[in-house]
């Protein structure tokens, strides 16, 4: 069964959501929704309101997002921001993440094994075509 939020709760994402929560502290968004400071802050140590308040924000980002987009390209250049180049082109798919692996250890024996595992598999194949 999906979770469900409290009209309180989408009233204290609807605060939370908002630039610099409009400049509110804790204590004023739960006082504004009518809880205690400790409850929104046990809301905010839960996934699911997180998850919701996450896409509140987006939500409330969505159309300005073409402008920050067009921005962008600017900041690289003018500042010289390599890491705002490489939010640029993850968003663009022409970086993927590096990972790397570690081979460390005898590999022999694990191929070795691996590859007695394959006959075994085969002749146990043939056998029952065989049966």
């Amino acid at each position: 069964m999906a979770k469900r939020l409290s009209e309180k709760q989408i009233a204290a994402i609807e605060l939370l959501a908002r630039p610099k929560m409009d400049g509110k502290t804790y204590a004023q968004i739960a006082e504004e929704v009518g809880i205690s400071e400790r409850q929104l802050r046990n809301w905010r140590n839960d996934d699911y309101f997180n998850d919701q308040l996450k896409r509140k924000i987006v939500a409330n980002t969505i159309d300005r997002l073409p402008e920050v987009m067009q921005a962008v390209p600017d900041i690289i250049i003018n500042e010289g921001n390599a890491a705002m180049l490489r939010t640029l082109l993850q968003a663009h798919g022409m970086l993927t993440e590096k990972l790397e692996v570690d081979n460390k250890g005898n590999n022999d024996a694990d191929t070795s094994a691996i590859k007695a595992e394959i006959e075994r598999m085969r002749k146990a194949k043939a056998e029952t075509k065989d049966s």
